[in-house]
């Protein structure tokens, strides 16, 4: 598409959402437009795409019935071909992620992580599950709360977020299951919600949802374990109403941390020390709506958007590739109900 970008959106379909949408962005004008259904399903809450742009798959709600639907993109007109799905009894999951032919799901209400295999033309099919136990001091640490499941870099283990223990656990595939490797503590009550790795592989940021604090990491990929080496606010030492801090994401580069802000309605900068991948904040940026569930980089990352719950809209903002600085460029699209965004690739 040239200097277009396909991209989706995730949503809950609790009021007037029909499930996922398709619009598109042209970093020529920098805008946002041409928002439509793209396949109706109930509450594709979080998306991801194959590494080679074919598949999308999405959390899927449906009844008493929760888990994936699995689609086909055409990469040229960003349309999705329902292919299968595999759901379970009971509530959905919160995340989702696709790597080397594994998808890994994270399910917050009952502390699950699945791991599905992708078959043939993209399909999934369910192969086992874990569950978490545990708890935390906070109000919202009455159980297990699983809020991330992904791939290391490195492919070697999948990483997942709990945050009802305030655990950060290391499982390796063998024989189809999930089998656990290491577990980090981290502070009580902080709540540990994503992660993101630096592209040296060497080191990871976690996001922390209750704290509203981003933990680096030393990441040991040989054992698969993690050590903490520096925690820093994500929001300002004076505010002091309600904030969940929701999603993180680094620069291809390495250069530069995005963290989103639920409450206080903003993405936070931080630039990574190029020696001790250490953190220091630059600035806050309002992100244009109300509940920032997530944002994403655009694949020529000269754009951040950002994706406000409730106000149901997508916020286009222009990123100076050498500050990290975002700037509103004041085109905005309604998509209601919005959590995610996730964009076809080159």
């Amino acid at each position: 598409m040239g200097k277009k970008y396909i991209g989706y959106a995730g949503t809950y379909t609790r009021k007037s959402s029909k499930g996922i949408y398709r619009f598109t962005l042209d970093i020529e004008t920098g805008t946002l437009s041409h928002v439509e259904v793209a396949a109706e399903v109930g509450s594709p809450t979080y998306l991801s795409i194959s590494e080679d742009n074919r598949n999308l798959y999405a959390v899927a709600q449906q009844d008493q019935m929760g888990g994936v639907h699995a689609y086909e993109a055409d990469r040229e007109t960003g349309s999705l071909k329902f292919i299968n799905k595999q759901l379970t009894e009971g509530t959905p999951p919160c995340h989702l992620q696709v790597h080397n032919n594994k998808l890994v799901t994270g399910n917050y209400h009952k502390g699950e992580v699945e791991l599905l295999h992708v078959k043939g033309q993209g399909g999934v099919e369910l192969a086992s599950s874990i569950h978490h136990e545990g708890n935390g001091p906070h109000e919202r640490q009455e159980k297990s709360h699983v809020h991330f499941s992904g791939a290391t870099p490195d492919g070697k283990y999948v990483v997942v977020c709990d945050l009802g223990t305030d655990e950060l656990a290391t499982y390796q595939i063998e024989n189809n299951k999930l089998e656990h490797v290491h577990t980090l503590k981290v502070k009580p009550g902080s709540g540990p919600r994503h992660i993101t790795f630096h592209p040296d592989g060497k080191t990871a940021y976690l996001m922390t949802e209750l704290s509203s604090e981003v933990i680096v990491l030393d990441y040991d990929s040989e054992q698969g374990r993690f050590t903490e080496k520096q925690t820093i606010r994500a929001i300002p030492e004076d505010f002091t109403e309600t904030n969940d801090a929701s999603a993180i994401h680094i620069s291809s580069d390495g250069r530069f941390v995005y963290t989103g802000n639920r409450g206080h309605n903003s993405i936070a900068l931080f630039r990574v020390d190029e020696a001790s991948k250490e953190l220091t904040f630059v600035e806050h940026t309002s992100t244009g709506g109300d509940w920032p569930r997530d944002f994403t980089l655009d694949p020529s990352e000269q754009f951040v958007i950002a994706s406000n719950q409730h106000t149901g809209n997508l916020v286009l903002f222009a990123r100076d590739v050498e500050t990290g600085k975002l700037t509103n460029t004041g085109s905005t699209v309604d998509v209601p109900e919005v959590v995610c965004v996730k964009f076809l690739g080159e």
